[in-house]
């Protein structure tokens, strides 16, 4: 009966692909089929007790002293797996791949999914635009978490060759899906450098994001006039717009036509703060005058090489933007002192005017800026080689708050300008001199005593001798010095 038993599971572990059973007793030995999709509880019982078995086919006998040890090819003894049970004999075989039943394995969970929500919130808050879209397509939770409306307060698109029209359409169109047709949370845009952005992706960004508050777009060859406009009507709180780099903008108003005569009618004002036309080299009076009675909240202006502007569209600008900060005008070749004269009717407010290569600037306009802008902390006069040591004294006497002078390239200037400024601007820490070939010795010993609180000095391509340099380091411990001086260490 064992024999046969033997030879029976034997051939069920070969043949069989489903759990079965047979029962003999006596001296019949007639194998009976189970009817199909009938298992008892004990036998998945077994069946489930048994999965880590290497084996495909058991045969289970409770008597342990029939067991006979096999050897298996990696050189262990195993058990066998042959019992007689009196009576009875059942053979359980292994379900195949698709049927068998497997205990449910808790998955594995990285460690980053046990943070919460919002400590995950937070750590995405650090990403950049193009890294919070690449987050959404990892799973349903991190794409709920990344498409959070507190992550979208800022678009950053950067490369020449993203198609930045696109982008904006695309993320608009996600970002207005709680607020249908509106982005309420979208505040700052930055494409500069994206040179495939045009007129079509600002003016879908404008009719979405009325909460706009800055706008940079430096670099974007193709942006021109018509979609600033629609950006600054549509966008009542837009305060930062920096379109430097773009040569199609030749104005920013609330009126389409810029030719067209400025009357009440069109007396719309905008309540930009901060604008930046850096090389808007099609800028003219004309537009900056437009520019001057439609944002007259301006604090920070700057127009570097704006080569069209001249002396005329100033006197509009310092009659409408009294509230001008900061004022950049480097390399605006055609202003002169007439045009500073202008500039220092804004007075007590100025406090950082840059006019670097106006080389129609003197000692004359730069004597009005000091005499009325006593607050001034920071001057760039880089290369107006009209410049002398009368015109460092005026600013010495009269703006005690400067912080950094800039006057390289200004043949003029001599020690007696530095003796000047050592007695008048005790509080200054960046002075440039590079450049200034009349410079000797002295007039560094004076600032190295007058400026303790000096903390950058260039007197690159200066002819100065190295034991005034050491004084300036003996007296201004922090002061970083900037020399061409190969005997100076």
């Amino acid at each position: 009966m064992g024999a046969n038993n033997g030879k029976q599971s034997g051939s069920e572990g070969k043949g069989s692909s489903s759990l079965s059973s047979d029962v003999s007793s006596g001296t019949d030995h007639t194998p009976t089929k189970a009817p199909k999709n009938v298992a008892t509880s004990e036998d998945s019982d077994l069946s489930m007790r048994m999965l880590s078995t290497p084996s495909p086919a058991l045969i289970l006998n409770p008597n342990p002293s029939c067991v006979s040890p096999q050897t298996v090819p990696n050189g262990h003894e195993t058990s066998s797996t042959s019992f007689t049970v009196p009576g009875e004999t059942v053979a359980m075989v292994h379900p195949p791949p698709g049927t068998r039943s497997r205990p449910s394995k808790a998955p594995h969970t990285a460690l980053i999914d046990i943070l919460p929500d919002p400590v995950l919130l937070h750590i995405l808050s650090y990403l950049s635009t193009p890294h919070l879209c690449r987050c959404a397509r990892v799973c349903r939770r991190w794409y709920n978490l990344s498409w959070d409306p507190r992550l979208w307060s800022c678009i950053r698109l950067t490369g020449e060759l993203l198609n930045a029209d696109r982008a904006l359409k695309v993320l608009t169109h996600r970002l207005c899906q709680d607020t249908p047709s509106v982005c309420l949370t979208l505040e700052t845009v930055v494409a500069s450098g994206c040179r495939r952005l045009s007129d079509r992706g600002l003016r879908v960004m404008a009719r979405c994001c009325p909460e706009l508050r800055c706008l940079e777009v430096a670099g974007c060859y193709n942006v021109s006039n018509d979609a600033v406009f629609d950006v600054v009507s549509k966008c009542p709180n837009l305060e930062h717009l920096d379109v430097s780099g773009c040569p199609k903008v030749t104005c920013i108003s609330l009126t389409e036509e810029t030719c067209l005569q400025l009357t009440p009618l069109h007396g719309q004002q905008i309540g930009l703060r901060h604008l930046d036309m850096t090389d808007c080299v099609s800028l003219e009076d004309e537009g900056l005058r437009t520019i001057a009675f439609h944002c007259p909240h301006l604090t920070h202006l700057y127009l570097r090489r704006c080569s069209r502007l001249t002396d005329e569209s100033l006197r509009h600008l310092a009659l409408r933007c009294s509230s001008l900060r900061e004022l950049s005008l480097s390399d605006c070749h055609l202003v002169g002192d007439f045009g500073l004269r202008e500039v220092a009717r804004l007075e007590g407010r100025l406090r950082y005017l840059s006019v670097a290569h106006c080389m129609r600037i003197t000692d004359v306009g730069l004597r009005y800026v000091a005499r009325y802008c006593p607050r001034l902390r920071y001057l760039n006069a880089r290369g107006c080689e009209g410049l002398t040591d009368q015109g460092l004294s005026h600013l010495a006497r009269n703006c005690p708050r400067l912080r950094s002078i800039d006057v390289g390239r200004c043949p003029l200037v001599s020690d007696a300008g530095l003796e000047a400024l050592a007695r008048g601007c005790e509080g200054l820490r960046r002075l440039s001199l590079r450049g200034c070939e009349s410079l000797t010795g002295r007039g560094l010993m004076a600032l190295a005593a007058g400026c303790p609180e000096l903390q950058l000095l260039n007197v690159q391509e200066c002819d100065v001798p190295p034991e005034a340099l050491r004084l300036v380091r003996q007296h201004c411990r922090r002061c970083v010095i900037e020399h061409t001086i190969p005997a100076f260490y």
